[in-house]
């Protein structure tokens, strides 16, 4: 039997992690230093601070970027 993962679906609404955010498991496909050097220039969506080391971003704001189709989504 063989177990392929695949990763789960990128959410409609909520907030989601860097992780769920970049490839392999999510639709954009740059590096970390690239989405923050994009984040700093403000060409990507600004994140929301939930406490001194958890960082999240809305999908709303994901999605958007997406289909102003800046990053291409697998």
């Amino acid at each position: 039997m063989q177990n392929t993962k695949h990763p789960p679906p990128f959410p409609e609404t909520g907030l989601v992690r860097l992780a769920a955010i970049l490839a392999p498991l999510g639709p954009v496909p740059v590096s970390r230093s690239t989405w923050w050097a994009k984040v700093a220039s403000g060409d990507f969506p600004q994140p929301i601070k939930l406490g001194p080391r958890i960082t999240c971003w809305r999908a709303e704001d994901i999605r958007e970027l997406i289909r102003r189709n800046e990053v291409v989504e697998r």
